[in-house]
């Protein structure tokens, strides 16, 4: 009977411990990096998956983000300072620094992590950026970082998802839109 018990006792710690890493990455999508600090977004996605992480959610995390023109360091490498401050070790993280925007974020991952991906990003970028992860062919689900986001936002998030279930690809970044600012390519 008592041996039954430690059977028993084994099985539940093991259901427990694989229950509780669900995922194998938390990927960060990029978002803006001031002077070698993190964006008021780029913070909260970095703290969302901070507590994801914190709560064995997944046990690596991937922060995306490349350089723009001028800048010193990509969004990769500060979100992965900030983590590494707040006591993710080195060997827990994967820094990707030249991505563009979210199709890059994606397609420059693709080939570095395997398994269950969970996206962190804003939750009206969120749909787009699991729709790329699929048109990539990647395992992908979604978190969303809790917040108050402008219509605009929810908007033009609507319209580069239109543009991508319509078939049509990511654009080249040098294509721009009279009237639009910035590129759709670079969104995208």
């Amino acid at each position: 009977m008592r041996y039954s018990g430690q059977v028993w006792g084994v099985w539940v710690l093991l259901l427990l411990a694989l229950a509780q890493a669900q995922y194998d990455w938390i990927v960060v999508l990029g978002a803006a990096q001031y002077g070698g600090r993190p964006s008021p977004a780029l913070e909260r996605r970095l703290l969302t998956a901070l507590e994801l992480y914190r709560k064995g959610v997944a046990p690596r995390i991937a922060v995306t983000g490349g350089k723009a023109p001028g800048d010193r360091l990509s969004e990769g490498e500060v979100g992965c300072r900030y983590l590494r401050a707040r006591g993710v070790p080195e060997e827990a993280l994967l820094c990707e620094g030249k991505s563009q925007n979210t199709f890059e974020n994606l397609l420059f991952l693709k080939g570095r992590v395997r398994g269950r991906l969970l996206l962190v990003t804003d939750a009206p970028h969120l749909p787009r950026a699991l729709f790329l992860a699929r048109l990539l062919g990647l395992k992908a689900q979604g978190h969303p970082v809790p917040g108050r986001y402008p219509l605009g936002y929810w908007a033009r998030e609507a319209l580069y998802r239109l543009w991508l279930y319509l078939g049509l690809k990511p654009l080249p970044r040098s294509i721009a839109f009279p009237g639009i600012p910035g590129t759709l390519a670079r969104a995208l």
